[in-house]
């Protein structure tokens, strides 16, 4: 991420897919509430359209 705005993008992105979450800019953490064990891909491809990629 380069910057607050990126988080809060993601965040409203996941949002509005209807996954709870929370990006920290600062700690370059995204928490994400998993409803559902199948959420995994959607997560991902919401984050990797946005631009970036998950590492862990």
């Amino acid at each position: 991420m380069d910057c607050d705005s990126c988080a809060k993008m993601i965040e409203l992105d996941l949002e509005d897919a209807g996954i709870k979450c929370s990006c920290n800019y600062a700690k370059k953490i995204l928490e994400v509430e998993l409803s559902d064990p199948n959420e995994h891909k959607k997560i991902k491809e919401i984050v990797e359209k946005g631009g970036y990629k998950i590492t862990s």
